[in-house]
């Protein structure tokens, strides 16, 4: 029988909640109550280990203490400001931020939500550059308000309406699928070379900013191979365009670096940080130079929300800083990257419906085939698979229809809390595999 309390709020969820969720539109359980470190917890008390840190937002672990005492005392001093004033939370945040980033990066704008914050850095963008045009990657996910659903390719689009004018797509560095049928390196980042000659065709002579992530999250956990973020910059910048690196899903450490692009040795002209940024509060940053700020202030640009500098979600955001320093959590990345990467290439050897593993620290994908080499996509195992191990305790995402499972552990997983999830995912493949190996 169900339980009463999740059938009775099930019931109201039906009647009065919006269901414009990403990847569920019925009311159907379980109900969160409450969650500590890598563990949710339903109203029937029956615990997940979660996989997909929320949504994604505690990466450090939920209900950190750390960010719940910087909370409390918020909410003892300030928890609100006036907008065009400036409060002591939101100075300390944005220096903290400017002593975290390279040179010439120094200077901040808070948002409430990465949407937010990649409107903002692409309405700088067009600011500073007097241009209109800006480009991302086919698979790339930057937000679902109408301005970033625009440069949004890994879906999301059908069904609402015309989107703002001025974005395009580029071809993305998807190896393992490359669009033009090409290898690396040989192809020598085909893919930009085809997507720039494209861009050029159709320019009005306004080109602004190209935004892309450095490890494309949504679309599939697609790494881009090495080099392609450093000849993407020295593309934008014969083009007199921003490169924009959207650092929300893969920024502060999640990756086994502070940010993604740092392995790549491109500093751009602006990033974003979003997620975990707030510790599982709602707060993002758009990061750029003092020289871009300049321009863009003395030309008019003004860019707030009511509660985008609030003493509240500014603590919030110091606190999640605390807390990747102190615990080095880059550290606690690639420890936990290390051991989701063994364990899943054991499983790669017995089962052949993994294609390819894919992701660096607490971000990883599995992308699942029918066949390696047609490579053909396996879209309801992968369904099967989520469907088996959420059953069993397991949360993750799965994207690119089903055919990629992602999993962000919390930081504060522990060795056994990934054992045991590998070992829940190789009963899953067990279960719907139809190519075990011998």
């Amino acid at each position: 029988m169900a339980d009463a309390t999740e059938a009775a709020l099930l019931e109201k969820a039906s009647r009065y909640a919006f269901r414009a969720r990403m990847d569920k539109k019925v009311a159907t359980g379980p109900v969160f109550a409450s969650a500590r470190d890598s563990t949710v917890t339903d109203v029937t008390g029956r615990e997940f280990l979660d996989f997909n840190s929320g949504q994604m937002c505690s990466a450090l672990g939920h209900n950190h203490p750390t960010v719940v005492a910087a909370i409390r005392e918020a909410c003892d001093t300030m928890l609100h400001a006036h907008s065009s004033h400036y409060n002591v939370r939101e100075i300390e945040l944005a220096s903290r931020l400017g002593a975290l980033v390279p040179a010439p990066l120094q200077k901040s704008l808070f948002g409430e939500s990465g949407s937010d914050a990649n409107e903002m850095a692409m309405m700088i963008a067009r600011k500073f550059t007097g241009g209109h045009e800006i480009a991302s990657p086919h698979i790339s996910f930057h937000g679902l308000s109408d301005a970033t659903r625009a440069v949004t390719f890994a879906g999301w689009h059908a069904g609402h309406g015309q989107l703002p004018g001025g974005t395009t797509a580029m071809v993305a560095p998807y190896c393992y699928r490359c669009p033009l049928a090409q290898t690396f390196p040989q192809c020598d980042y085909a893919c930009l070379t085809t997507s720039f000659a494209l861009l050029d065709a159709q320019s009005t002579g306004r080109p602004a900013a190209v935004i892309t992530e450095p490890l494309f999250s949504a679309g599939g956990v697609v790494e881009p191979p090495p080099g392609w973020l450093k000849r993407l910059h020295e593309f934008c910048q014969a083009r007199g365009m921003l490169l924009i690196v959207d650092e929300e899903q893969t920024g502060l450490g999640k990756l086994g670096d502070l940010f993604g692009f740092a392995a790549e040795g491109v500093v751009p002209d602006i990033i974003t940080v979003a997620k975990h940024f707030g510790g599982g509060v709602g707060i993002s940053a758009v990061i750029t130079s003092a020289a871009i700020e300049e321009k863009v202030v003395a030309e008019g640009y003004a860019a707030t929300h009511s509660h985008s500098n609030d003493p509240l979600i500014c603590a919030a955001g110091i606190a999640s800083l605390d807390v990747i320093e102190q615990e080095d959590i880059p550290a606690k990345a690639r420890r936990i990257g290390t051991q989701m990467h063994e364990r899943l290439q054991a499983l790669m050897q017995r089962y052949d419906m993994i294609g390819d593993i894919r992701g660096r620290g607490q971000l990883i994908g599995v992308e699942l085939v029918r066949d390696r080499n047609s490579r053909e996509p396996a879209t309801e195992e992968g369904r099967a698979i989520g469907r088996f191990c959420f059953e069993a305790g397991l949360i993750f995402s799965l994207r690119r229809d089903g055919s990629v499972l992602r999993f962000v552990p919390p930081a504060t997983t522990t060795p056994a809390q990934i054992d045991w999830a590998m070992d829940r995912l190789g009963e899953a493949l067990e279960a719907a595999s139809t190519g075990k190996r011998a």
